[in-house]
């Protein structure tokens, strides 16, 4: 078998397989999902990720502030006894 018959034969493999996938009902992936990118557009289940993101940024943000005060007054406080 030389060049242009081999090009033919897989032609016609890649245009019988499609066929045949498409008569199945298998989707076509795209090349946006076989490399595992996000979709482009937001399901309600992202949107309420992303907000369920934004409120524990917010909290944790919150504890950080606490335990920054407690540590300055602990300081606060252990310099206090010492100077007693």
């Amino acid at each position: 078998m030389n060049g242009p018959e081999f090009v033919l034969v897989l032609v016609a493999m890649v245009f019988l397989f499609s066929i045949v996938r498409h008569k199945m009902g298998i989707p076509v992936r795209s090349m946006r999902e076989m490399r595992g990118d996000p979709p482009l557009i937001d399901t309600q289940e992202t949107v309420r990720l992303r907000e369920e993101v934004k409120e524990l940024k917010e909290r944790i943000k919150v504890l950080e502030r606490i335990t920054v005060e407690k540590e300055n007054s602990l300081a606060k406080e252990i310099e206090s006894l010492r100077d007693r």
